[in-house]
């Protein structure tokens, strides 16, 4: 082939890549040695901000049903109906308590130390229960973090509690999934420990890739990326797309799957805090699988989605809301159903935050600029008045395996006499409720 050939040929072949790139429905582009993705902006907050509806939607519709149907299908006559005014949920512990780490964040930036996280979370005036409550009473006694939300302190170190909070991790990290494994190594060891852990990294890795895909099934798989692949909840989620595949128009029957091995099975039940025989099941793995069955059965459909995710049980508000903010935010706040933004109140102001929906929108869009930089990514302008962020393409890097059955030495980590001084004496004395 001669020179002018050869040129021909390379310019073919450099056509027919960035075609397979547009018909492929991805957002890559290799500038250099580098694969990046690209986002606008505009386009970011708009799927931001459809991210926290898709928590509001969630928890506010399934909330009514919250732990009264353990071990069981929820009647699809015992689901509520929807009403748009349920959106403003301003008071759910669901949503504002990772307003406290976003809080953190927004203050002292992402290279926040874990020990500030702890303080500041130790400082939260509001309810808890579970690994969040026994997590911020060993902070309160001056046990920091990690061996705070170790098992030898935490007997709720396997419960859902970072994965109902990890929303935030994702939504301030498109295409990022290393950042939100990273927010997870921060604040989900403040309360948590293996499988709670990785559950809210699981989540987080979900909602990066949401930005950019909105193929459920790829969604998942980037979430589990983000996870050891050994550890029981990564077998849990794996076993939920095989079933998936094999019964696609009959969630129950996945559903009865997911109950005989996850919920009545011992052997995946190991650190229950609630004992292995009880219907009472708050671990991480088997909510997880919740959330997994709403994004799958409900084949992108908002309202099915939620509906499904609720009628699945257990923690049946917790879990629609982390399936409707993922499949929100593919969706984007511009094209969501009316039903779902109408009502919204802006002013109304989220229980123990600084935050309304608009300020807590202006906060994410901060930290998103602070995070793309820090992962070597950029901000570009594509015209005068719009702005890209150029986001690179890493592998995610999971954090290592452990499981809460057989947990690691503790880091023998406590409180200084100054970081002491710093808890609000008033706040750690607030009665438990």
């Amino acid at each position: 082939m001669n020179r002018q050939g050869s040129m021909i040929m390379r310019r073919f072949i450099l056509v027919m890549m960035a075609a397979s790139f547009i018909l492929s429905g991805c957002a890559y582009y290799r500038l250099g040695k580098q694969n990046v993705r690209r986002l606008s902006v505009d386009e970011y907050v708009d799927k931001m901000k459809a991210g926290w509806i898709g928590q509001m939607a969630g928890v506010g519709w399934g909330g009514p049903t919250e732990f009264k149907f353990k071990g069981q299908i929820i009647p699809e006559l015992n689901m509520p109906k929807w009403r748009p005014e349920m959106i403003n949920q301003f008071k759910q512990d669901d949503i504002y308590v990772e307003m406290t780490f976003l809080r953190t964040l927004e203050q002292y930036g992402l290279d926040c130390s874990i020990r500030q996280a702890g303080i500041d979370f130790a400082n939260s005036g509001y309810p808890l229960w579970h690994a969040n409550r026994n997590g911020r009473d060993n902070l309160r006694k001056g046990i920091a973090p990690p061996d705070s939300g170790h098992p030898a302190f935490n007997k709720h170190a396997d419960d859902i509690d970072y994965q109902i909070e990890a929303d935030y991790s994702g939504l301030i990290a498109p295409g990022l999934p290393n950042v939100a494994i990273e927010l997870g190594e921060k604040f989900g060891r403040l309360m948590n420990y293996g499988d709670g852990l990785y559950g809210g990294q699981f989540v987080g890795g979900m909602y990066a890739e949401a930005f950019f895909e909105d193929d459920m099934e790829k969604i998942i798989w980037a979430g589990l990326a983000c996870i050891p692949k050994d550890s029981q909840y990564a077998e849990c989620i794996r076993d939920v797309l095989a079933w998936y595949k094999q019964n696609p128009n009959d969630w129950q029957k996945t559903w009865q799957l997911i109950n005989d091995k996850y919920h009545a099975n011992p052997a995946y039940r190991r650190f229950s805090c609630s004992g292995a025989q009880s219907d009472f099941n708050i671990d991480a793995k088997i909510n997880g699988a919740y959330i997994v069955m709403g994004l799958l059965y409900g084949k992108a459909d908002p309202d099915q989605t939620i509906i499904i995710s609720t009628r699945c049980g257990q923690d049946s508000d917790c879990n629609p809301s982390n399936a409707g903010g993922i499949l929100f935010t593919t969706i984007g706040f511009s094209k969501l159903p009316e039903r779902f933004t109408s009502a919204l109140d802006p002013e109304g102001k989220f229980s123990h935050t600084p935050y309304n929906f608009p300020t807590l929108v202006q906060v994410c869009e901060k930290l998103v600029r602070q995070a793309v930089k820090r992962a070597g990514g950029r901000i570009e302008k594509s015209t005068a008045a719009e702005e890209v962020f150029v986001i690179p393409v890493k592998r995610s890097k999971p954090s290592r395996l452990e499981q809460c059955w057989e947990p690691g030495p503790i880091a023998n980590s406590r409180f200084t006499e100054a970081e002491l001084a710093q808890l609000n004496v008033e706040a750690t004395k607030a009665p438990r409720q």
